[in-house]
């Protein structure tokens, strides 16, 4: 038999990246991924010139879709949101000295992820076909078989279910 040869495999890394931007659906994505890498450092930039650069890695930067030039940074807890609140005059300053055009900061924080772990059922019970009426249930429906009149439609249908559900 004979086969196709496989491709060859050896394309660099930076052959890709060219050919990620070239295309149409991932070349958007992937330079909205760069600017926000870039983002990313340069907040980090003015973090570092404010004295908050502990703070940078609790920080995650976007884009506010909202809003045009509106920067919005997702924060893990309520005390780093007051702190950057604080600053954010500063900070919008630092950011436009380093090239970053944004007009204003929303501060946002994140929802905490649930405490809890979803674990599926380790088996399930196995259901068994019903087997008829329990003691109190068959002597309800015999209680109103013995009030209905002899050719009423009821009865029949009374009797009938009590024939085909024995205990």
């Amino acid at each position: 038999m004979n086969f196709a040869r496989k491709p060859s495999r050896k394309q660099t890394a930076h052959e890709w990246v060219d050919y990620l931007r070239e295309s149409n659906g991932l070349g958007g994505i992937l330079a909205k991924t760069e600017g926000l890498v870039k983002l990313k450092l340069t907040l980090e930039q003015a973090l570092a010139k404010l004295d908050l650069e502990h703070l940078s890695s609790k920080i995650e930067p976007g884009w506010s879709s909202s809003k045009e030039n509106a920067l919005f940074l997702l924060v893990n807890s309520a005390s780093i949101s007051n702190r950057l609140q604080q600053n954010l005059p500063s900070l919008i300053n630092e950011l436009q000295i380093l090239g970053v055009h944004c007009t204003a900061i929303q501060v946002k924080i994140k929802p905490a992820p649930a405490q809890w772990e979803v674990k599926p059922r380790e088996s399930t019970p196995e259901r068994r076909p019903a087997q008829g009426f329990n003691e109190i249930a068959k002597k309800s429906w015999e209680d109103l078989l013995q009030k209905l009149a002899p050719d009423s439609e009821l009865r029949k249908t009374v009797e009938r279910l009590l024939r085909h559900k024995p205990k």
